[in-house]
């Protein structure tokens, strides 16, 4: 166990000495356990640059709103699908079954997108994403589990049907709701596809694709000629390239150990009666 939690941290504890250390000694290589040169000159270059901020904030934004859109869409679909009067419901089931297998293709969902004219919009990070069926199916078995006198108890009391899903269902989901919106943040956070494919704006790009464009291309050009006064001499591509890694990995971790309790049971649910 120790040497496998070794292989798996040693990479990360790497990338984060290498950001540390001044850039150009670093060329050098042998920089293994503690930055030789410590210098925040790299994270300097990355706070000061705009193109690096506004897409830090693109990311953000469409974390924090397209997760909440997300575990609301989908809890109030699989609300419904949890109820054994709603009309058509095995139908429903075997089609979106389906769609965990099939799908259309890159093609035809380019096309869907540019006909709902999405592209260069924010909204594409948004509204695709609202629902997902392998989430519904584990919100679904966690209805399933609840008792049907609390229902029956918010009908008598005069609640309606939407009534019921946000006053009663929503808060006693807690559990499940923190998995399905840590599944779906860490997807949103991490995504660079969308960004690469539907967004021609760099004003509109995210973190993730703004870093893919600066491997990809092993040249950071542009972000050099951005820097603050004074840094350029003791930067290079290679550690801005760690530093932008550091920098939009970190948030994400810190987010997981506060739901983790609620990721475990969450991730139990269904597996055990009692």
């Amino acid at each position: 166990m120790l040497i496998i939690c070794f292989l798996t941290l040693y990479p990360i504890w790497y990338v984060l000495v290498n950001s540390f250390n001044e850039g150009q000694d670093a060329m050098r290589g042998g920089i293994y356990w503690i930055p030789r040169v410590l210098s925040l000159d790299s994270y300097k270059a990355v706070f000061g640059n705009d193109g690096i901020m506004t897409a830090m904030g693109i990311t953000v934004a469409k974390t924090v709103i397209g997760t909440a859109l997300h575990v609301f869409f989908t809890a109030m679909v699989a609300y419904a699908f949890s109820r054994k009067e709603l009309i058509g419901r095995k139908i429903y089931m075997l089609l979106g079954t389906i769609t965990l297998f099939f799908g259309g293709g890159l093609i035809p969902f380019y096309l869907l997108i540019r006909d709902l004219h999405l592209l260069d919009s924010f909204f594409v990070y948004i509204l695709p994403a609202m629902f997902n069926f392998f989430d519904l199916i584990i919100f679904l078995a966690f209805f399933r589990e609840i008792p049907a006198g609390l229902e029956e108890a918010a009908r008598i009391d005069g609640a309606n049907d939407f009534s019921i899903f946000v006053r009663v269902i929503i808060p006693i989901s807690m559990p499940v709701i923190a998995t399905i919106a840590l599944f779906h943040g860490v997807y949103q956070w991490n995504d660079y596809f969308t960004g690469m494919i539907y967004i021609n704006k760099m004003e509109l790009q995210p973190i993730q694709t703004y870093l893919y464009r600066v491997i990809a291309q092993s040249s950071s050009n542009q972000m050099m000629a951005q820097m603050p006064g004074g840094i350029g001499k003791s930067v290079t591509s290679q550690s801005i390239k760690l530093a932008t890694m550091v920098v939009t990995t970190l948030p994400i971790v810190f987010v997981y150990p506060f739901l983790q309790k609620y990721f475990v049971k969450g991730l139990m649910i269904g597996s055990i009666k009692g």
